[in-house]
């Protein structure tokens, strides 16, 4: 410490030296005392080379660090780019749905955490990728109100099924950084799966799934994300959440893009034929629940 201190104030000494001196001055003294030289001008060397020392060492460590993340984005958005994808821009369907459910078998209530639905066994944090809340946060460079219906379902699922509170925009973003987003398509098939590992659900593929044996994974409570084609969900790809079933053996959803679907009961075998041909990943259908404690 002390000897730090010393040599503090020699460097001190020596620049104000040669501040005072001048380049002419200093030449005349190199030449004249060699000696006297070497002691003003030693100390001043070796603080320019701690100083460079650590600049450099800084930007070096900053540096590495950017482009060690550019290379984790870049691989990430790499690795799913091959799979073959529906498009999900949010669209209208052609076809018209039931009449809503009476409030007493299912409605959306508006609580002091947001809306809940109700009915079937499990009560379903209900999110819409159109509120304004957050329908133009950029979902990678598209937005979530437009191709936010994977997210949208996940946050709904995750904030259901743990206890973890995720919204659509969080969703979103944490898609991205981790390479799920499908920029002008949606997102990834493996999305499903990647979201279920890295909050703690249990995730079961159910590519060949009856009538009746959805009716009985979701009669335990619980749910099921499942990617729609073209039908009463949508005109293109639809991630929709199933969330329950009723007495009368009909289905229960959450619509990430329609309240008034998802207050209708579905027959369960629309829901089967309307399901996506996909088979990558797990499609068209995964079974979520919470992971064993």
């Amino acid at each position: 410490m002390r000897r730090s201190s010393h040599f503090k104030k020699i460097t001190a000494i020596s620049l104000l030296a040669v501040l005072c001196i001048g380049g002419v001055e200093l030449a005349a003294c190199r030449i004249a005392d060699p000696t006297l030289y070497k002691t003003i001008v030693t100390p001043v060397r070796q603080a320019a080379a701690s100083t460079w020392s650590a600049v450099s060492g800084g930007v070096s460590y900053a540096w590495d660090k950017a482009a060690s993340a550019v290379s984790r984005t870049a691989g990430a958005l790499q690795k799913n780019e091959a799979e073959p994808l529906e498009d999900q821009a949010a669209a209208e369907p052609d076809t018209e749905h039931a009449a809503p459910a009476d409030p007493t078998i299912t409605a959306l209530e508006q609580r002091e955490s947001g809306e809940i639905l109700t009915g079937g066994n499990r009560e379903i944090v209900y999110y819409n990728q159109a509120d304004a809340a957050w329908c133009d946060q950029p979902y990678g460079k598209d937005h979530l109100g437009q191709y936010g219906c994977g997210p949208t379902t996940l946050a709904m699922a995750v904030s259901s099924l743990t206890d973890q509170t995720v919204n659509p925009e969080e969703m979103a973003q944490w898609a991205v950084e981790n390479g799920y987003w499908a920029r002008h398509g949606g997102s990834y098939l493996s999305i499903v799966g990647g979201a279920a590992a890295d909050y703690g659900l249990n995730a079961e593929s159910l590519p060949n799934c009856d009538a009746e044996r959805l009716r009985l994974e979701l009669a335990t409570g619980k749910v099921a994300v499942a990617l729609m084609s073209k039908g009463h969900f949508t005109n293109g790809g639809h991630f929709i959440l199933l969330r329950g079933v009723t007495l009368d053996g009909s289905i229960l959803v959450a619509d990430p893009n329609s309240r008034d679907r998802s207050l209708t009961l579905w027959d369960p075998q629309i829901i089967l034929d309307e399901l996506s041909k996909s088979r990558n990943n797990g499609a068209p259908l995964w079974l979520l629940s919470p992971a064993e404690p």
